[in-house]
């Protein structure tokens, strides 16, 4: 926790910081659930029947940005929460809060945005809630999604079904939201050439899932604190050793250099169309070529494996240049407000 005992932006970023917030705070407070046990989508149990569901709220600052806006992001940020979780998303709701000064016109671009990629994605906006506060910066906004599902039938994941020798699967390069969110906001060269990868990815999830089935262990979208986190997470949640290969790794030279410029590293930085699944090894060729029939996932490619249980349990990298790098979980968030 801070230290003095009050919330501060890097709480929100995915991180450490995030992770002591729930573990000593929100989780006591609301029923005691064991961190380790939480995916980003919650299966509910109806008589005959099982229902995925989720939630999440957006924030990003600006509100448009080179290849998408609040409005795409948060229906994609939410369908993808429920791909993840090995479903098929069905419905969201949509609320907004809405500051003094926001202008009508950049109102009606987001919600005609979000309705866009609703319906790309399959899915129907069924209900949703307005509130107007008073101004509080430029004059923006805030958008709160929830999401229901329904599980794909072949679908068998979770962190109990990793096992080592499992290979890691990323469906493509790195950072790209994160970037282009920052270098919008700090005015950057790069931002006419850098756009973000924010994108549906239930199609990704649903031909894997339908492909290769059980061998499917465990999948997760790298948002917030980017692949460290996604990977830290499953090695703590396992007891299991995680090795990637940097050489391995899709890399877009944009991104890179928008990296290199803002002094970030690409593992850390927030990806909102990207997937890393942990499938068996000898399924793993298979899984690529599955992803890779999909536009937005043309650069998949295995980027390592499960190894044994660890005394505690770490993230390695092999650099290019031949040497090992612990990853770890990032403190807080490199980049306020990407999301």
């Amino acid at each position: 926790m801070s230290g003095d005992g009050r919330i501060v932006t890097a709480h929100g970023g995915g991180g450490q910081l995030t992770a002591e917030l729930l573990r000593e705070v929100i989780l006591p407070a609301l029923g005691g659930q064991d961190p380790a046990a939480l995916c980003d989508a919650a299966e509910v149990q109806f008589p005959g029947e099982r229902v995925l569901l989720t939630t999440d709220s957006y924030v990003v600052q600006p509100l448009e940005f080179p290849g998408g806006d609040i409005g795409k992001l948060a229906v994609c940020g939410t369908v993808n929460d429920l791909a993840v979780a090995g479903g098929r998303p069905v419905a969201l709701s949509l609320a907004l809060v809405l500051e003094e000064g926001l202008e009508i016109e950049r109102l009606r671009r987001v919600l005609t945005s979000a309705g866009a990629a609703a319906r790309a994605a399959g899915v129907s906006v069924v209900t949703g809630d307005t509130k107007v506060v008073q101004r509080r910066g430029e004059g923006g906004m805030t958008i709160n999604t929830a999401g229901i599902g329904r599980p794909l039938p072949k679908a068998d994941l979770g962190f109990h079904r990793v096992g080592t020798g499992d290979a890691v699967v990323l469906s493509g390069p790195l950072g790209q939201h994160g970037l282009a969110v920052m270098s919008a906001r700090k005015g950057l060269s790069l931002a006419s050439s850098l756009e973000s990868d924010c994108a549906a990815i239930g199609a990704l999830t649903g031909s894997l899932v339908e492909a290769l089935g059980g061998s499917v262990r465990w999948m997760r979208d790298p948002t917030r604190g980017g692949l460290a986190a996604t990977l830290v997470e499953l090695s703590e949640a396992t007891g299991l050793d995680v090795e990637i290969r940097q050489r391995d790794i899709p890399t877009d030279p944009t991104a890179a250099a928008a990296a290199e410029i803002l002094g970030l590293d690409l593992l850390n930085v927030a990806n909102e169309g990207k997937l890393v699944a942990v499938v068996a090894a000898d399924a793993a060729d298979e899984a690529v070529n599955v992803l890779s029939r999909h536009e937005i996932a043309r650069q998949a490619a295995i980027i390592g494996h499960v190894g044994p249980h660890g005394s505690p349990p770490l993230v390695e990298m092999i650099t290019t240049a031949g040497g090992t790098r612990i990853v770890q979980m990032p403190y807080g968030e490199d980049l306020p407000r990407i999301c």
